[in-house]
């Protein structure tokens, strides 16, 4: 009977890879927590066989660990679990009872820029390209490609002391499924832009160029199709259709060495080569383009609490470490201040796990960005990838603090 209830869920899985999501009514997320090396062991190995959602990776004994099961494979995630000792508490009892109350919200249909409510890929877009009508002496929007379904990509620039500036380059949304990410990186560049008179030393001396959503069709298909899609949506060689790439395994540095799958099924699935999804390579050429200014990338995340930098290819750090390590700290002393909020600081191997191709350490790595971070934003999983809307204003008041001191750390360090 166990082996029947794992094939059905193997099935499940091939058939909500290929696009078709699963039910999530009655999906949970279970916390496990290993207490021995072979259980961290086991777990990565499962997360490799795609059978089951994992919103937080394997990483060390004494580390929970989220996995998501629609209510279909719960018996045989459970089965597994207890099969090798393995203890777990239910973390949320009903997925698809959170993603109906993000629904309910924008039952209205298309909404007006807020920080209320989760805002689509059209949506966003449109905001960012009123900026540039209302403020035309301190934004503009440059289309800089296309995705491969087709939605144009957009540049915001935002400043007030010229194109000579030192640059702050802000991404969100490289996963699709983690909204508060194009919500922070909007908070901010709001905060920024109506409060400019505020913020007048640091828009006079740095530049910030934002790309709020950098995997616009993910993005969009969680809002019409599956709510907890991760990766592009481009073909690949799937014989069971399964689509997509995780493009933050996609990028050049170190691709494909350790925390990443060669199955185009799997939700970290590397991509066939370095730069093969279109949408990664429109942004790396905007890096590219104005690296020799950019001193500063932040790629906005969720969930854990964490502000990252480099490397996620290995444990070793980087030479300058030290400096990226103290600014980290700043920003996120800052951050707490607001709301008391907590942020574990560190690099990405050491803090998380081991994942090559991220953009991050590209950044670093092959673009010479000196300042490099990943940023985890809320939560540590109460809610995951699921947050409720109350919590996006929250979320950017604390995160913007964090901004700020970094954003001044450009200005006095790099200004002209």
């Amino acid at each position: 009977m166990k082996i029947l209830v794992v094939l059905a869920s193997v099935l499940v899985v091939a058939v909500a890879r290929s696009g078709l999501p699963t039910n999530l009514h009655g999906a949970q997320v279970l916390s496990v927590v290993p207490e021995e090396a072979s259980q961290v062991h086991y777990l990565k190995n499962l997360q490799l066989r795609d059978l089951f959602d994992f919103w937080t990776e394997p990483r060390a004994v004494g580390t929970p660990v989220d996995i998501m099961a629609p209510a279909f494979q719960l018996p045989a995630l459970k089965n597994m679990l207890a099969h090798v000792g393995l203890k777990f508490t239910t973390k949320i009892s009903n997925v698809g009872f959170l993603v109906d109350q993000q629904k309910a919200a924008r039952a209205t249909g298309p909404l007006s820029m807020d920080w209320t409510s989760y805002h689509d890929y059209d949506e966003i877009n449109a905001w960012l390209d009123s900026l540039a009508t209302e403020y035309p002496d301190l934004a503009s929007v440059e289309d800089v490609g296309l995705s491969y379904e087709g939605r144009t990509m957009k540049l915001l620039k935002l400043g007030k002391g010229g194109a000579d500036k030192p640059i702050i380059f802000i991404d969100g949304g490289i996963h699709a499924r983690e909204w508060i990410a194009p919500s922070t990186v909007t908070y901010i560049v709001n905060e920024l832009i109506t409060n400019s008179d505020t913020y007048d030393d640091i828009l006079s001396n740095v530049n910030f160029y934002v790309m709020p959503v950098i995997n616009p069709d993910g993005y969009a298909y969680t809002f019409t199709d599956d709510r907890l899609w991760r990766k592009t949506r481009s073909e690949t060689s799937s014989t069971l259709g399964c689509r997509g790439a995780d493009p933050n395994r996609n990028w050049s540095f170190h691709w494909d060495e350790v925390g990443a799958s060669d199955s185009p099924c799997s939700d970290i699935y590397a991509g066939p080569e370095p730069f093969s999804e279109v949408e990664m390579r429109n942004v790396r050429d905007q890096i590219l383009e104005y690296a020799d200014n950019i001193k500063v990338y932040l790629t906005f995340h969720s969930y854990s609490q964490l502000w990252m930098y480099p490397w996620g290819f290995t444990s070793d750090l980087p030479d300058d470490w030290q400096d990226l390590d103290t600014l980290a700290t700043n920003a996120v002393d800052a951050l707490t201040a607001v709301h008391g909020t907590r942020y574990e600081i560190g690099s990405s191997t050491n803090t998380i796990y081991a994942a090559a191709g991220g953009s991050d350490d590209w950044a670093k790595g092959e673009a010479g960005v000196a300042y490099s971070y990943t940023i985890e934003l809320r939560d540590t999983g109460n809610y995951g990838f699921v947050l409720p809307a109350d919590q996006i204003i929250p979320t950017g008041e604390e995160t913007f603090e964090g901004v700020k001191v970094v954003a001044n750390f450009v200005k006095d360090t790099y200004g002209k």
